[in-house]
């Protein structure tokens, strides 16, 4: 048996047991005393740390899987620890959609010689000792500002454990901007009107409602540095995954962070963030909760404030605390309207719909506050530039025996469908 199914039964009766103490309360027509709340409260957070496990261990199993597949494929081991040498014809996500002579383009050639297990193994080399192997890294160096472009694979993989860890880029969609300084696509602003009945021979009436937009995605850059120990570099037998890893987690959050609540200006526009360039304050529901909490006829009208063609791949996003609010509530049937997930690779769900839970969701409970999001993700967009940058700071933290690598990258998102998404605002 896996042990995600294991954690998932023990996730199961702990919700049993937090639902236990309230429905006894509610039998007797009563508050929860003051131990009952605490028990409810800490039978909560254990499900929820739970929740987070059976996430995390999904994921190394599904990876473990994919990399069983990936030894059947053009994939050769690397004795040294490290990712091994793959062929060019990978599947970089940076080269999804471009037409089949990419290859012969100028600024490409560069690029793919990053691919070249010289080039893998003279990174990696730099990673742990700070020494450039400039027969390797000629073409590719910034000697002067201590840069050097990351290997394409590299990059995939930071990216690919980046979706790994962020539930939007797993859920938005995700373009690479390899060469150009923005993403545009067109928008319409306004339907035309219904068309008229008219006779045989007439053509119907003109329209003049019909108007188009544009949204723009500029990947604004992006940097975080990790601290290391020279000992460990020296150490460890794969420095490549250990920067990868810890890269992926600082560039996770803050990706995370701005997607949800970043303000647009020199990073993605949030969808927590009130905007006529995103999702403006006529999204916003707020009928039947209260000033402090979520209700369920709240929950009920910001379902069907959606639309119906975008129910299908729509989704609920709350914060860890209003999901212990939403837990308590109940329909008219006295049955709970959270359900929680039993299966494997299958989410917690509230009125039909899967709910992400995020660290960076809003949780202050106060007049007017957002609380929580229900739309559908594909009308998000995040545009990435796929080459990235790192820098070795030795000098810094000498003191302390470490080494600060920088991680660069470009990225922006925001929403560019403001009717396929609806935010829940308390009163």
């Amino acid at each position: 048996m896996k042990k995600s199914l294991e954690l998932r039964r023990q996730r199961a009766a702990l919700i049993a047991a937090a639902r236990a103490i309230v429905e006894a309360a509610e039998a007797e027509n009563r508050d929860l005393s003051a131990e009952e709340q605490v028990n409810y409260d800490q039978a909560f957070a254990d499900a929820e740390e739970l929740r987070g496990r059976i996430e995390r261990l999904e994921a190394v199993e599904a990876a473990g899987a994919e990399l069983g597949d990936s030894a059947n494929g053009a994939h050769r081991g690397d004795p040294q620890g490290g990712d091994g040498a793959r062929v060019p014809a990978f599947g970089s996500r940076g080269l999804l959609g471009l037409d089949a002579g990419w290859h012969e383009r100028g600024e490409w050639r560069g690029l793919m010689q990053t691919t070249q297990p010289e080039y893998r193994q003279a990174f990696r080399h730099w990673l742990r000792t700070g020494e450039l192997q400039q027969r390797a890294l000629q073409a590719d160096v910034n000697t002067s500002g201590g840069y050097l472009v990351t290997p394409m694979q590299f990059v995939d993989e930071l990216i690919k454990d980046v979706d790994n860890m962020v539930f939007v880029r797993q859920r938005a969609r995700v373009f690479s901007v390899p060469t150009a300084d923005s993403l545009g696509a067109p928008s319409l602003e306004s339907d035309p009107a219904d068309p008229t009945w008219t006779s045989e021979l007439a053509i119907g009436t003109e329209d003049s409602s019909m108007g188009f937009g544009r949204r723009e995605l500029r990947p604004h850059p992006l940097a975080k540095y990790i601290k290391l120990s020279n000992t460990l570099l020296r150490k460890v037998p794969n420095a490549e995954a250990l920067v990868r890893g810890r890269l992926a987690y600082k560039f996770a959050v803050v990706d995370e962070n701005a997607f949800l609540n970043g303000s647009g200006s020199q990073q993605p526009l949030g969808v927590f963030t009130a905007s006529n360039d995103g999702i403006p304050a006529s999204r916003d529901v707020s009928t039947d909760n209260t000033t402090t909490e979520i209700s369920f006829d709240n929950l009920i009208n910001v379902k069907y404030t959606l639309k119906a063609q975008y129910w299908p791949e729509a989704s609920w996003t709350f914060h860890r605390d209003a999901m212990k609010m939403i837990s308590k509530l109940v329909d008219g049937n006295g049955q709970y309207i959270w359900r929680q997930s039993i299966r494997e690779n299958e989410p917690d769900m509230i009125l039909g719909h899967p709910v992400d839970v995020s660290e960076y969701a809003p949780n202050t409970f106060t007049t007017g506050l957002y609380v929580g999001l229900f739309g559908a993700w594909s009308n998000y967009w995040i545009a990435d530039a796929l080459d990235m940058q790192m820098q070795r700071l030795v000098e810094l933290f000498a003191a302390t025996n470490q080494v600060a690598i920088v991680g660069r990258r470009e990225t922006d998102g925001m929403p560019v469908k403001s009717e396929a998404f609806v935010r829940v605002k308390l009163a």
